[in-house]
């Protein structure tokens, strides 16, 4: 049968046996190697090598302070994107609602041509039916 595990660790049971695990590799017994390995390099031991890991640690370090503003600006980049996709959003929404508008205020328009030609046209018809009654009363009388 195989064993039992837990399904979830607290804080405690990782940090404890991170700390346990630390001690139990830190301890006498362990060589120079392991140690330097473990707590990095110490004291002027290395000699000339020194000036060489001061330098590259600087460099890293450079590197490190680059990196942070690249990014830092990309997520400024993300942030004025994200302003601009909102805006670009609003704006398609009031192209929208005005292409919407504009064709309604067309249609209007189209029907107020359309009742001011019927009323020229009844306004003509009745004209010329006044004319035409009076010619034919008169010759007709």
């Amino acid at each position: 049968m195989p064993p039992k595990f837990k399904r979830h660790l607290n804080d405690d049971d990782v940090t404890g046996s991170v700390k346990s695990e630390r001690r139990n590799l830190l301890e006498d017994d362990s060589d120079e190697e392991e140690d330097f390995f473990l707590r990095g390099p110490s004291g002027p031991r290395f000699g000339p090598r020194n000036e060489k890991i001061k330098h590259v640690q600087n460099q890293v370090d450079e590197v490190i302070d680059v990196m942070q503003e690249n990014i830092t600006k990309v997520i400024e980049r993300g942030e004025r994107l994200d302003e601009l996709q909102d805006k670009s959003e609003s704006l398609s929404d009031n192209a929208t609602a005005f292409s919407n508008r504009s064709k309604q205020l067309r249609r209007q328009m189209w029907w107020r041509g359309c009742k001011i030609k019927a009323i020229m046209a009844l306004v003509a018809v009745i004209v010329l039916l006044v004319i035409i009654i009076l010619i034919v009363v008169k010759y007709h009388t």
